[in-house]
């Protein structure tokens, strides 16, 4: 029987005493602003205000050094090629984690049963 595990990935300065630079909740805002061409959609459709969303891709975006969003004012916002990539390693990285985590448990749960 496998059994189900899961990890959050949260990229951090190892300089800085900041707070997780690049983490889910990032990441969802992104993909929710890459479904509704929206900041302010995508923040409803997460249930936070549109001012924290904002603070939270300004913050990201700051800690980062690069744009992960593009504005054009009435026509919404757009991810910027640094913001689709950023969000792509990181899927690939927590689907790695991910796997490695679920083999990992799965030896463990093994190795007690023998």
């Amino acid at each position: 029987m496998e059994h189900k595990t899961a990890a959050r990935l949260v990229i951090q300065s190892c300089d800085n005493d900041l707070p997780g630079v690049f983490g889910h909740g990032r990441v969802l805002l992104l993909q929710g602003i890459a479904r509704e061409h929206s900041l302010n959609r995508a923040a409803k459709s997460m249930g936070i205000a549109y001012s924290k969303a904002w603070r939270i891709i300004n913050e990201a975006e700051g800690q980062l050094g690069c744009k992960l969003i593009e504005r054009d004012g009435a026509r919404g916002s757009t991810l910027t090629p640094a913001g689709e990539r950023a969000v792509a390693v990181y899927e690939g990285l927590q689907a790695e984690i991910n796997q490695a985590i679920a083999t990992k448990a799965n030896d463990l749960i093994a190795s007690i049963k023998e």
